[in-house]
């Protein structure tokens, strides 16, 4: 196996990107730093010890690659070709954990603007007596 391997083949190995031409894409935008340095080609040949800075979702990377790899394995084994040096903090809601801290809450809004809540139109419904009544 060679000390080196294309850009983009790298990053579809390590499963940054779903794709090859993703990941070329994702070169070609400019946006991508290899040792701080914009990397326009995905040619570029990186090796073990190189630290990849790069926009993903709404996360800015800084990955360290630790392996080269051989093929687009699964995620484990992909997982083990960098190491992350700066790890996002802020989790989207939904993700691990009960939810309290990432908004578990409804959104408040205040009373009166817009269409009302569910919960404003039946106590609306209860206080004007057409509600739902015990017969039904």
């Amino acid at each position: 196996m060679s000390e080196n391997l294309r850009l983009d083949k790298w990053l579809w190995f390590a499963r940054f990107v779903k794709s090859r031409s993703l990941a070329t894409a994702l070169v070609a935008s400019g946006r991508l730093r290899v040792n701080g340095q914009p990397t326009p080609k995905a040619h570029y040949a990186v090796k073990p010890g190189d630290v990849l800075t790069f926009p993903l979702g709404t996360h800015i990377r800084v990955i360290k690659v630790l392996a080269l790899g051989a093929r687009r394995g699964p995620a484990p084994e992909a997982q083990a070709l960098y190491e992350d040096l700066e790890p996002p903090t802020n989790k989207s809601p939904g993700a691990h954990g009960d939810g309290a801290e990432a908004g578990g809450e409804a959104p408040r809004r205040d009373p009166g603007s817009g269409r009302p809540t569910k919960r404003e139109r039946r106590a609306i419904d209860n206080l004007i007596g057409t509600g739902p009544t015990d017969d039904d």
